[in-house]
């Protein structure tokens, strides 16, 4: 019998992975990076390693880039940012009430990509170099230059799905920049308006 290669079939495609609903991951993040987002950074300090000594020093500044961020009320004022659940700031923010959020400029580009970096290094070296002033009523870092500031105290937590939604009371808000537009972000990328 001649050795003739056996017939095979082309290979399946790779499953893809849908929900109950229908839809794939893919498809989900492929329509919802057609929405326009505002980019701010949330940051918070983390307590004292020993709150009952004043001599010890204070915690580690925390900071996160964030897209969903919202307005949820104007009496009282109150904020809304979605973090992912189990991440750093997800358990800061569960234990620390007090945290900040400053309004990123289109000139800000490397300050959003530098605190969204996966594997990144520590939070206190990402600050070094980042103009930012303390917080009044939150002791949480308020950078330089951005287009507004707030500071907010937790109200309430809620898990849904693999993020928290945080809301916020805010405590304090600033407009220390009026030059440039806003940072945002579609379809994977930061951009500048107009």
């Amino acid at each position: 019998m001649p050795n003739t290669p056996a017939a095979t079939s082309p290979p399946l495609p790779l499953p893809v992975a849908r929900h109950p609903e229908g839809v794939s991951n893919d498809e989900f993040r492929a329509a919802m990076s057609r929405l326009t987002a505002g980019v701010v950074l949330v940051t918070a300090q983390e307590p004292s390693l020993d709150p009952d000594d004043p001599s010890a020093p204070p915690g580690e500044d925390v900071g996160m880039t964030a897209t969903a961020f919202l307005s949820v009320s104007l009496d009282p004022p109150l904020v809304l940012v979605s973090v992912r659940e189990g991440s750093r700031m997800d358990d800061l923010l569960a234990e620390q009430p007090l945290w900040a959020v400053s309004v990123l400029s289109e000139s800000q580009r490397h300050i959003a990509g530098r605190f969204a970096m996966k594997g990144r290094i520590s939070d206190r070296l990402l600050f070094e170099d980042i103009p930012y002033v303390r917080g009044k009523a939150t002791g949480a870092p308020l950078v330089g230059g951005a287009l507004a500031t707030l500071e907010c105290s937790t109200e309430q937590r809620i898990t849904s799905g693999d993020h928290t939604l945080v809301i916020g009371h805010v405590l304090t808000a600033s407009v220390p920049s009026a030059d440039g537009g806003p940072l945002a972000y579609f379809r994977g990328r930061y951009r500048q308006l107009g």
